[in-house]
C-alpha cells in the first residue's frame, strides 16, 4: 500500500523521516546486543554457575540497553508524529487554499458536510499513515535483514527458516489487504455521506419541521449510521483476521526455529548460549513485520482519505496571469468593459453568448432578464471567480485576467441577495469589510447603512452574537449589516445581486435608502428582479438566454414594448 503522492508529501520532511527510520535501525542493533547480553547472562548463571557479583557488569549493561531502547523508541515515535503533524498542517493549508482558489462557483457542487469531514477527519486519518505505516514499512525490511546478518553465521538452518517464512507475512497481509481495501473505501464513503447529510439536516431543520419531515430524517440518519457501523465492523473483522494470521505465522515460525535449535543442542552442534541468543532473536525478527500488519489497516484509512484530498487538489484552477497589481489602478475611477464575452461551464452549452457593454466611472448599469438568463454568471465573471471562455473583460483598459484576483476583489464590494453572516458578534461581521478598521469606523459604517438603530436595541449592542448565518436577525437586518460591510470596505466598484429580493415593502424601502447612499460616487453593477430598484440606472441591459437583447434607459425600453416591457408589466405595471 504505497501511495506515490503521499510519499512525495513525506519527502518534504525528509530529515525527520530519515531520523525516525535511523533511530529504528539503531534500535534493531540494540535489540541484537540486548539478546546477546541476556543470553550470556543466562548461560553463565545456569551453565557455568556464576554468582551475582560475576554477572553484575553484564546486568548493568543489560539494564542500560533496555533503557536506551525505550528512550530511542520514545524519541522515534515523537519524530514520527512530528513528521505527520507537519504534513497534515501543510496538506490542510493547501486544501483550504485550493478551495479558496476554486472559488464559490467551482466549489458549489461539493457538499459542505463532506468537505468539513475531509478537512478534519480526512486529514487526521493521515496520522497513522505517516507516523506509523511509512516508518514501519522501512523497519520491516531493515530490522529483519539486520537480524539475519547475525543469525546466518551462527546457524544456517535457523536463518533459512527465518528467510523462507518472513515473506509469508507480507504476502498474507497484501491478500487480506485487498479484501479490506474495498471495505475501507465503502467505510470512508459512508462516513462522508453521513457527515454531509447530517449537516444538511441541521441547516434545513426549519424546513423539515415546517413540513413535518424531521422524524423521517431521524430514521434516515439512523439507517446511514447503521450502515456505517456495519461497514466499520466489517473492516475491524478483517483487521482482526489479519492480526490472527500474522500472529499465527510468526508463532509457528518461531516454534520451528526453536525445534531446530533444540535438535542442534541435543546433537551438540551448537552451544547453549548461541542457541538461546538465536531463540531470543527469532521473535524480534518477526516483530517489525507483525507491527507492519497492524499499521497496514490503520494506514488504509489515510490512503482512502488521501484519494479524495488529491481529487480536490488536482482540480484545475482558473488562474490569472497576475502581471499587474490592483494597487497600480486608479482606484477612484474604475472603467469596466465586457468585449464579446462568452462563458460555458462544461464547454458545451454556453451560458453567456457574446455579451458586450461598458460601465464608466460613477455609472450605474442594471442587468435584468428572466431566471436562467445568465445574470449571476456575469456577476461571477466580473468578480473574477470564473474566466471567460472567449472574449475579454477590461478594467481601465487592462485585461481582468492580468490582475491579481484577490487584489481586484479588494476593489469590489458585493451586497448579495442573502448575505452570509458568520458565527460571531455584530461588530465582527461588519469588520469583514475591512478587518483593520477602528470601532468608530465600524459604528460610522453601521450608521450610514441604517443599521445603528436596531444594533443599539440588541442585548449587547455591537457585541451581540448573531449566530451562524445570522439566525438571530431578520432578513432586512442582515442585509443592512451587509451594506455596512460595503460602506466599511469603501470599494470603488459595487455589485448588487438581488439585494432587496425577499424583503417586505417597508424593509425594502429602508434598505433601498441605505443602498442609494452606498451607490453615491461608485461604479455600480446591479442585478435585479424587482425592477423598481433600477428605474434610475444610467443604462439597463436586458439579458435573455445569455445574450443582450435590449439596452437603454427605462423610458426608452418601455417604448420599444419588447421583453423589458413585458417584465415591467409582469412586475406590476408600466410606469409610462
Amino acid at each position: 500500500m504505497i501511495d506515490k503522492r503521499l510519499l512525495k508529501e513525506a519527502s518534504k520532511t525528509r530529515f525527520y523521516l530519515v531520523l525516525t527510520i535511523g533511530l529504528g535501525m539503531v534500535t534493531g542493533l540494540i535489540v541484537v546486543w540486548q539478546a546477546k547480553v541476556l543470553a550470556s547472562i543466562v548461560s553463565q548463571v545456569f551453565i557455568n554457575q556464576y554468582q551475582l557479583a560475576q554477572v553484575q557488569t553484564l546486568l548493568i549493561i543489560l539494564l542500560g540497553l533496555i533503557f536506551i531502547r525505550a528512550l530511542l523508541a520514545w524519541y522515534s515515535e515523537i519524530n514520527a508524529h512530528r513528521v505527520a503533524a507537519r504534513i497534515k498542517a501543510e496538506l490542510r493549508q493547501r486544501l483550504l487554499e485550493q478551495l479558496f482558489q476554486l472559488g464559490p462557483v467551482q466549489v458549489r457542487g461539493e457538499r459542505t458536510g463532506e468537505l468539513t469531514n475531509l478537512l478534519v477527519e480526512g486529514i487526521e486519518a493521515l496520522e497513522d499513515y505517516f507516523a506509523g505505516y511509512i516508518p514501519q514499512l522501512v523497519l520491516a525490511v531493515a530490522v529483519p535483514l539486520t537480524v539475519l546478518l547475525f543469525v546466518l553465521p551462527i546457524d544456517r538452518t535457523s536463518g533459512l527458516i527465518l528467510l523462507l517464512t518472513a515473506p509469508l507475512i507480507p504476502l498474507f497481509m497484501i491478500l487480506i489487504g485487498q479484501w479490506a481495501d474495498h471495505l475501507t473505501k465503502r467505510q470512508w464513503h459512508v462516513l462522508s455521506r453521513m457527515s454531509a447529510h447530517f449537516l444538511d439536516v441541521l441547516q434545513g431543520l426549519t424546513t423539515l419541521k415546517l413540513f413535518g419531515r424531521s422524524k423521517d430524517q431521524i430514521r434516515v440518519i439512523g439507517r446511514i449510521s447503521a450502515e456505517f457501523r456495519q461497514t466499520t465492523m466489517g473492516v475491524l473483522r478483517v483487521a482482526f483476521l489479519s492480526a490472527l494470521v500474522l500472529e499465527l505465522l510468526a508463532t509457528i515460525s518461531t516454534a520451528l526455529v526453536a525445534v531446530g535449535l533444540g535438535l542442534n543442542l541435543i546433537y551438540d552442534r551448537i552451544t547453549f548460549e548461541k542457541a538461546f541468543f538465536l531463540l531470543l532473536l527469532a521473535p524480534e525478527f518477526y516483530w517489525p513485520l507483525r507491527l507492519l500488519g497492524a499499521k497496514f489497516h490503520a494506514g488504509m484509512n489515510g490512503v482512502q482519505a488521501a484519494n479524495r484530498i488529491f481529487e480536490i487538489l488536482d482540480q484545475p484552477v482558473q488562474t490569472s496571469t497576475a502581471k499587474v497589481q490592483g494597487a497600480s489602478l486608479n482606484q477612484q475611477r474604475i472603467h469596466l468593459s465586457f468585449e464579446k464575452v462568452h462563458f460555458s461551464y462544461d464547454q458545451t452549452a454556453e451560458i453567456v453568448k457574446g455579451v458586450s457593454f461598458d460601465l464608466g466611472p460613477g455609472q450605474k448599469v442594471a442587468l435584468v432578464g428572466p431566471s436562467g438568463a445568465g445574470k449571476s454568471t456575469l456577476a461571477n465573471l466580473l468578480m473574477g471567480y470564473i474566466q471567460p471562455t472567449k472574449g475579454l473583460i477590461r478594467v481601465n483598459g487592462l485585461p481582468l485576467e492580468s490582475l491579481a484576483g484577490q487584489e481586484w476583489r479588494q476593489l469590489v464590494a458585493l451586497v448579495p441577495q442573502t448575505p452570509y453572516l458568520f458565527y460571531g458578534t455584530v461588530a465582527e461581521n461588519i469588520l469583514f469589510g475591512r478587518p483593520g478598521a477602528t470601532e468608530a469606523e465600524v459604528r460610522a459604517a453601521a450608521h450610514r447603512a441604517g443599521a445603528q438603530e436596531f444594533i443599539e436595541k440588541l442585548p449587547q449592542g455591537y457585541d451581540t452574537p448573531v449566530g451562524e448565518q445570522g439566525l438571530k436577525l431578520s432578513g432586512g437586518q442582515a442585509q443592512r449589516l451587509a451594506i455596512a460591510r460595503a460602506f466599511l470596505k469603501n470599494a470603488p466598484v459595487l455589485v448588487l445581486d438581488e439585494a432587496t429580493a425577499g424583503l417586505d415593502l417597508s424593509t425594502e424601502l429602508a434598505v433601498q435608502g441605505a443602498m442609494k447612499r452606498l451607490m453615491e460616487g461608485r461604479t455600480v453593477f446591479i442585478i435585479a428582479h424587482r425592477l423598481a430598484t433600477i428605474y434610475d440606472a444610467n443604462h439597463i441591459l436586458v439579458l435573455n438566454e445569455g445574450r443582450i437583447v435590449e439596452e437603454g434607459q427605462h423610458q426608452k425600453l418601455l417604448e420599444q414594448k419588447k421583453l423589458y416591457y413585458d417584465l415591467v408589466r409582469a412586475y406590476g405595471g408600466c410606469q409610462e
